[in-house]
């Protein structure tokens, strides 16, 4: 967790070099002239479940050797959401490209080893419970004793003070917490929760932004820092839009359901499956004429029940039919492909399949095959970030200590017996590499 022990030629000459010793963070991206941005920068990663390990991804993604430390024989409790056969697939989306070290940390032996750690290191993550790593001793005060220009992170529900700093939160908490259930749902009826985990993986990226300036700032300064996320402050900051309109409505902002300015709107395609939608989002009257032309309707210009924006609000149903007429022809894809050809802002509603065999992601990269030990080949998405100057291999998430002796031994310079002595104390868990692509033994 040493954030002083940078291994950029580049870094200040107040923070001394990490790299010198330890396990080569260089991948073949950075051998061809593509040096992946955070080369050389080591975390300590003690996160779990999706917020915490959305954060270390990304570091991941970007380069940073992530040593994610583990409990042995148990692990990160998201490997077993699906049951304990083997590797969940949920887990197994938030952890690429991280070395799994096993260490009990509510040991003195494990606990020494972590210490011992922490001047090897740039970052520490963790999204335990409020107050879980000062019982384990390994509260920030602790850590930046051992390492003043360390990095720690952490990411709580509602922070770390605050009247409601003690209370549990997961995505659906943070969400309820921070306005968006309030403003999603049809007018007139109840909030429903939203599908995808902003706040989860909402937290992590802000996370792993403010690591990320916080290590920029240590360049200049040669000092860590402590940076804080709640996830409650992070959906909230996600309802700037909405809460803006307190300018014009003093109000709460209300549910608007899927139509808003009228002609925007969710329209039913052909098949009639439970997501064959096109959704069509018309701001300005030039996207109202295009999309009148586009679906062979050209006298709907002329209609003086749909020539002012008031006026397509006050026939806004029958403007539903007439669209929808036009929709019920074609599948969602292709009505999307045919509106978005003429300027008419839309999408068809992808399901959770759609996005893995969608030609335009796909042409982006942004679909993977990985091979697992467990699970064979496994579709995945890849970093949804592009750098022109930047690229890190997508490499499978690890087992469970998959890396504690290439680890321990490259930082700690443990040899062999020292840690199957740890591990026979049950300090440590242990198991040989998996090499990419072929089956654990």
């Amino acid at each position: 967790m040493n954030l002083g022990e940078d291994s950029r030629a580049w870094a200040c000459e107040a923070i001394p070099n990490s790299s010198q010793t330890g396990v080569d963070s260089r991948s073949s991206p950075a051998a061809e002239g593509r040096m992946p941005a955070l080369d050389g920068v080591k975390v300590l990663d003690l996160t779990q479940y999706e917020a915490g390990t959305s954060c270390t991804q990304y570091l991941a993604w970007f380069g940073a050797d992530v040593y994610k430390v583990e409990r042995p024989g148990v692990g990160d409790p998201g490997r077993h959401v699906a049951g304990r056969e083997s590797d969940s697939i949920y887990f197994m989306s938030f952890n690429h490209n991280k070395k799994s070290v096993a260490i009990a940390l509510d040991t003195p032996e494990g606990r020494d080893l972590f210490l011992r750690l922490v001047p090897k290191v740039d970052v520490v993550v963790e999204n335990f419970s409020l107050g879980t790593m000062e019982k384990l001793g390994l509260g920030y005060d602790v850590l930046k004793a051992r390492n003043p220009a360390v990095i720690y992170a952490t990411i709580k529900g509602f922070g770390t003070y605050g009247p409601h700093s003690t209370f549990k939160c997961f995505d659906r908490i943070a969400q309820a917490a921070g306005g968006s259930v309030s403003v999603t749902g049809e007018p007139g009826g109840p909030p429903i929760m939203p599908g995808a985990t902003f706040g989860d993986t909402g937290s992590g990226v802000h996370c792993a932004l403010g690591i990320t300036a916080a290590y920029v700032q240590r360049l200049r300064t040669g000092k860590g820092q402590m940076v804080e996320i709640a996830m409650q402050e992070i959906i909230a900051t996600f309802m700037r839009e909405p809460m803006s309109h307190r300018q014009w409505n003093p109000s709460p902002e209300q549910r608007r359901g899927n139509r808003t300015v009228v002609p925007t709107d969710l329209y039913p395609c052909k098949g009639g499956g439970p997501n064959d939608y096109l959704y069509i989002f018309v701001a300005t009257s030039r996207m109202v004429d295009a999309l009148f032309a586009a679906i062979g309707k050209p006298e709907l210009l002329e209609d003086p029940r749909f020539a002012t924006t008031p006026d397509r609000r006050a026939n806004g149903d029958i403007l539903h039919e007439e669209i929808k007429e036009w929709t019920l022809q074609y599948t969602k894809q292709e009505a999307m492909d045919i509106l978005g050809a003429v300027g008419v802002p839309c999408s068809a509603i992808y399901d959770t399949e759609d996005l893995f065999h969608d030609d335009h992601l796909n042409q982006r990269n942004m679909v993977r095959q990985i091979e697992h030990p467990a699970h064979g080949k496994v579709t995945m998405l890849a970093p949804p970030i592009h750098m022109s100057e930047s690229e890190v291999e997508m490499v499978r998430a690890p087992l469970l200590g998959e890396h504690t002796v290439d680890v321990l031994s490259a930082e700690l310079g443990l040899d062999r017996d020292a840690l199957a002595g740890l591990a026979s104390r049950g300090v440590l868990g242990m198991m040989e590499p998996v090499p990419q692509g072929a089956a654990a033994g």
